[in-house]
């Protein structure tokens, strides 16, 4: 299926302060140079802040990470999960029409859908509270038909109930996830057949519904302020803004050790940052730039970046030396890291003396 960008695109994006933090925390999951690992999660919480996402979305989150733009968009329209046109303000309702689910009725609860939403996938309905669309297999084969609505599915469903959720919904209530015809979980429709002596020790509803029912409303979009933002892999908890305007002063006594540190780990902190600015030119020769953009990992931008840093040929590239390297590394600014993961310097020696490499012969056509 050919997905395409939304032709409407507001001009900007940027995170909320809390998103901008929980974003933050993201890439500190992954080493320097790793940080496009990412990619999904940031922009996921892109699109749960705006409802859908947007172009100037996947190319802050493609910023942040240091991505050239096409990679970004390589993966947003690659996942289905990802939204690429806007969707109903109170809901968008993804109907399974894969086999278990088709043989139970799912063209049912798609007619539910084009006459209470609207007649086609994606389109918003007249009030822009609900869009809908049909996907995949769901997972949920036990209890077709059934429907995502929100974070939760609303299985076992007829087309009386799905239309009386759409107008729940409407109304500003949350129904209640899970089966939908007074079932408990997946067990055999006319009941338990074993290990009933459980039945009496469980919960009023099931592991996934009872977490939502306690969460109270799982189909409004994440912010960010749910919970404190924690970064365990850090050592520590790193704190939402709220929290963090209410930080205790004894976060300050935990920098003082630093200060004291023995030199011998100064030194072998400080080894790898040697750094040398490579010789650069205030324009191009007269022949004119090099394109740059042969070199794998260089895109347009980059290529802008290179040239306002003074770089415009392959055999400058081609000189840089380990220190020159880091250099150029570290100065970047979005796309720190760029120059050693994808090995410019080798590149360009090839480019330089009129050679080919695989990625400048695929970029040439």
């Amino acid at each position: 299926m050919l997905r395409r960008l939304h032709p409407d695109q507001p001009d900007t994006f940027a995170f909320t302060k809390a998103n901008q933090l929980w974003a933050e925390a993201q890439i500190t999951k992954f080493p320097e140079g790793r940080q496009a690992s990412a990619i999904i999660p940031l922009l996921w919480r892109a699109q749960e802040q705006e409802g859908w996402l947007t172009r100037p979305a996947i190319e802050h989150v493609a910023d942040m990470l240091g991505m050239a733009y096409i990679r970004a968009l390589e993966v947003a329209t690659f996942y289905f999960m990802f939204q690429l046109q806007p969707v109903g303000s109170v809901a968008h309702i993804q109907i399974c029409g894969t086999l278990s689910c088709m043989i139970c009725g799912a063209e049912d609860l798609i007619g539910v859908c084009q006459d209470k939403i609207a007649a086609k996938p994606h389109q918003l309905s007249p009030d822009g509270k609900f869009s809908w669309e049909e996907v995949e297999c769901l997972g949920s084969c036990a209890n077709a038909p059934m429907a995502q609505i929100g974070k939760d599915y609303y299985e076992d469903l007829t087309t009386e109930r799905l239309a009386e959720i759409i107008d729940e919904l409407a109304a500003g209530k949350v129904p209640v996830p899970g089966p939908q015809n007074g079932r408990y979980a997946a067990e055999p429709l006319a009941g338990l057949t074993s290990l009933t002596k459980y039945e009496s020790g469980r919960t009023q509803y099931n592991a996934s519904v009872q977490l939502a029912t306690d969460i109270g409303d799982t189909v409004k979009r994440i912010d960010g302020t749910e919970v404190p933002l924690l970064t365990p892999w850090l050592g520590k908890s790193k704190p939402t803004s709220k929290s963090a305007a209410k930080a205790k002063p004894a976060a300050k006594a935990t920098a003082k050790p630093a200060a004291k540190a023995k030199p011998a780990s100064k030194a072998a902190a400080a080894a790898p940052a040697k750094q040398k600015k490579p010789r650069s030119l205030k324009a191009a020769r007269k022949s004119g730039p090099d394109d740059l953009k042969l070199i794998k990992g260089v895109g347009p931008k980059l290529e802008q970046l290179l040239h306002s840093l003074g770089f415009f040929h392959y055999d400058q590239v081609a000189k840089w030396t380990a220190e020159e390297v880091a250099w150029v590394d570290e100065n970047l600014e979005g796309f720190k890291g760029r120059v050693s993961r994808d090995g410019w310097v080798e590149q360009a020696k090839t480019l330089a003396a009129g050679g080919e490499t695989e990625f400048s012969k695929r970029a040439k056509y």
